[in-house]
């Protein structure tokens, strides 16, 4: 692995730390600067506004990437982050714990520049392996940051929040001095759109772009079940106390992260990226019909290794997908892509838990079935001859 890789990965693992370190403590801080014990729909909101953020300014910032480099909208991002962290730290009011949350949802749009920049620095037969490290280092970040955080939380609950600001600080200075510009072809481009909708648009004028963008649709989507559900699931069929529900999701990140840095490279570099698609969608599919079937509860931790390898289908296809388009282009199309992830964790959640309570009392795995079933709509796509794109 190259320099500027390892670089760009660090920076990765700080900003996922920074992100996580305040998640456990945020519905307490609700409560005290509300003045209220009920949140009711406004952490529901609260949570939404940053993945609405990111469906806006994701492909905004990948077009600006494009435009004027990475390397400055990094350091943009990296730099706001910082104050916008501090702000939350200071804010008095929910209102504007409520405009902070939004900044950090802009801000937090970057990771559609770092996944362009990885296009930029390796060549297309490496990306797989390459995003699938990309992947594993936000989800290390996620394990470590929540731990910290709620170690922090319980001195003060806004200590999470100046620990995220200076972790921001500590990766806005490792860019400034390490990082490197990688998109160096910067060519004049059409007027920037900040509608994400005329991205989405762009996008479905690759004719080869449309339906593979539909199979990530259908990934992130079916990938939402296990956040929106596992613990609650959990608790429901197997009974399952707060320490086993804590040691299973820390398992599943922790062998998530193995299998995206150690597994989704070399097994699409081997049989190709829409085979190593295919093997994870299978696995994970697999996984989600036997889970939805047990009665005992050492079957989930049994199932562990196939939902693991279902997590190199997203790293084959964010592969796939870049190779569909030039370098003055990356950015663009980096950003669609989190564009899309972000509107499918707005909607999947609330169809998810819709669905689940509704089936809770006569058959609980019922939405792991569904799950399954979703993934046979990607099976089409992947099985057929690749097209040249002709845009």
């Amino acid at each position: 692995m190259n320099r500027a890789l390892v670089i760009i990965l660090s920076t990765v693992v700080l900003s996922a730390v920074g992100i996580g370190l305040t998640m456990p403590i945020i519905p307490q801080l609700m409560r005290d600067v509300g003045h209220t014990t009920e949140l009711g729909w406004k952490f529901g909101a609260f949570t939404g506004l940053y993945a609405l953020m990111q469906f806006i300014f994701s492909p905004i910032l990948g077009v600006l990437s494009d435009r004027f480099g990475r390397r400055p909208i990094l350091l943009l991002s990296l730099a706001g982050a910082v104050v916008d962290y501090l702000f939350m730290a200071m804010a008095p009011s929910l209102a504007l714990l409520f405009v902070g949350r939004a900044i950090a949802g802009i801000t937090g749009a970057s990771m559609a520049v770092t996944s362009a920049y990885i296009a930029d620095v390796t060549p297309e037969e490496q990306r797989s392996r390459r995003y699938g490290q990309l992947g594993a280092c936000f989800g290390i970040g996620f394990i470590i940051g929540p731990v910290i955080g709620g170690l922090l939380g319980a001195y003060w609950v806004r200590a999470p929040f100046l620990a995220a600001a200076a972790m921001n600080a500590i990766n806005l200075l490792l860019t400034l001095w390490l990082v490197k510009e990688s998109h160096t072809s910067k060519e004049a481009a059409a007027p920037i759109s900040f509608n994400p909708l005329a991205n989405l648009r762009w996008a479905a004028s690759f004719k080869t772009l449309l339906p593979l963008i539909g199979v990530y649709l259908v990934l992130v989507l079916v990938g939402e079940i296990g956040g929106t559900i596992w613990v609650l699931y959990g608790e429901d069929k197997f009974a399952w106390d707060a320490l086993t529900i804590g040691i299973s999701l820390a398992g599943f990140g922790a062998f998530h992260a193995l299998a995206q840095a150690f597994v989704a490279g070399p097994i699409a570099e081997r049989w190709g990226e829409r085979k190593a698609m295919l093997i994870g969608i299978v696995s994970d599919g697999t996984a989600y019909v036997l889970l939805a079937l047990a009665t005992s509860g050492w079957v989930a931790f049994a199932l562990m290794p196939l939902f693991c390898v279902g997590g190199i289908g997203l790293p084959a296809l964010q592969s796939l997908v870049s190779g569909n388009v030039g370098p003055d282009q990356q950015g663009k199309l980096q950003g669609v892509l989190a564009s899309s992830a972000s509107i499918a964790s707005v909607i999947g959640p609330v169809g998810i838990s819709t669905l689940y309570f509704a089936s809770r009392g006569t058959f609980p795995g019922l939405v792991w079935l569904v799950g399954a079933g979703l993934y046979t709509l990607c099976l089409p796509v992947l099985l057929r001859k690749p097209m040249t794109s002709a845009a």
